[in-house]
């Protein structure tokens, strides 16, 4: 095991997907501030639990501890991811892939049709995830991240409920790691 828990590559793991809670928070904004340099605060994350129609958070869960979560906001039939995050010691796992599935699917069982986010113009591990998910770019927005000044990149995945997508989906889910085992949310 690494110092923050996480095992070596190879070690299975068991990855659960859950709704987020008020409790989660803590360790919530232990990962944001690791990840993010201007995180989101506690305010933020409560406002967004509040909104349950038209928001969905998840965690994803390795044993007791919170390794990811990931954020949706829907709009009419759009689904807009508001972060993914992954605690760095569990980052190149799966995690994040594990956590895009399960708001692809809230996304289509909320009727959603398509698909869009920002990611920072830089962020070339992130922006190849979405890709495989359809993202395509679409525009910049110039300084959009305004603690680096970094523009941010639009991506839109249209038609998130057709079969041709689905299709997609389940060969991202083929091609999930071999040590990692999911058991998928439950829509709330």
């Amino acid at each position: 095991m690494s110092a923050r828990g996480a095992p070596e590559r190879g070690v299975p793991v068991r990855v659960v997907l859950e709704p987020m809670r008020p409790r989660d928070l803590p360790a919530v904004l232990d990962i944001e501030a690791a990840v993010y340099p201007r995180p989101w605060s506690h305010r933020i994350f409560t406002d967004e639990l509040a909104q349950r129609r038209s928001r969905v958070y998840r965690v994803a869960r390795v044993g007791r501890r919170i390794v990811g979560y990931a954020g949706l906001m829907l709009v009419q039939d759009d689904a807009h991811v508001n972060n993914i995050a992954v605690d760095p010691a569990w980052q190149g796992r799966g995690i994040a892939t594990v956590l895009l599935l399960e708001l692809v699917r809230v996304a289509v069982g909320r009727r959603a049709r398509d698909l869009t986010l920002e990611v920072r113009v830089g962020n070339e591990r992130a922006i190849a995830l979405y890709r495989r998910f359809g993202l395509a770019p679409v525009g910049v927005r110039p300084g959009y991240y305004e603690e680096t000044g970094e523009d941010a990149i639009i991506m839109w995945a249209r038609g998130i409920d057709t079969e041709d997508y689905a299709r997609r989906i389940d060969g991202i889910v083929l091609s999930l790691p071999e040590d990692v085992s999911v058991r998928w949310g439950a829509d709330r």
